[in-house]
């Protein structure tokens, strides 16, 4: 049994205000700077952060803060983000599915009519760039939207499996829970933003 001074030597995740206080300075520190800076260069670098800094690096600072903060909304927009960047094909594949039955978040989300992965990849892109550089209730409803639009692609594309491969079925479904709920998540966020009550 250790006693409390070896106890205290022992490396942890530091304190969890501390870590809390970071992520909500860091998260308002990039969005209001960057709205703030005349250097066009500035949103662009935001966007490739997690090419930069690499997720590990974004996940330390936000991904324990909840869906209805700052840090949260921007940790989840980034993960979409690069989601959409390491499997392009399989977003297509669900986007497209999922299309058909969503045209009103279709609109919303503001793809191409038949979208490709490169267009999946600029609508992430352009997301972000309204997170810092336009309307951040509209960017946060637009990748609400995007995610609405996956989770019925992955419903559909549960189904179709369903017969062939019934234990990657219940993954997609899976998935396609976990991005409707993502979306709720993008929304609520999105009100809580035109309210100032997002920090």
């Amino acid at each position: 049994m250790l006693d409390w001074h070896d106890a205290d030597q022992i490396p942890g995740a530091g304190d969890p205000a501390l870590r809390a206080e970071i992520a909500h300075r860091t998260a308002a520190a990039l969005v209001h700077g960057a709205r703030e800076s005349e250097d066009p260069d500035v949103v662009d670098r935001l966007i490739h952060l997690v090419e930069v800094e690499g997720l590990d690096v974004v996940a330390a600072l936000w991904a324990d803060c909840g869906a209805d903060t700052l840090p949260g909304a921007l940790w989840r927009l980034y993960v979409l983000r690069e989601w959409v960047r390491r499997d392009a094909e399989t977003i297509t594949h669900r986007y497209r599915l999922g299309i058909a039955a969503a045209p009103v978040a279709e609109a919303i989300a503001g793809a191409a009519t038949t979208p490709g992965p490169q267009d999946l990849r600029r609508l992430t892109d352009a997301v972000l760039t309204g997170v810092y550089a336009g309307d951040l209730a509209v960017a946060l409803e637009r990748a609400a939207a995007f995610c609405r639009i996956l989770a019925t692609g992955a419903a559909f594309d549960a189904d179709a499996l369903e017969n062939v491969a019934p234990r990657h079925a219940g993954h997609v479904t899976f998935a396609a829970s976990s991005l409707s709920r993502t979306a709720d998540e993008f929304e609520d966020a999105a009100r809580l933003w035109r309210s100032n009550r997002l920090d």
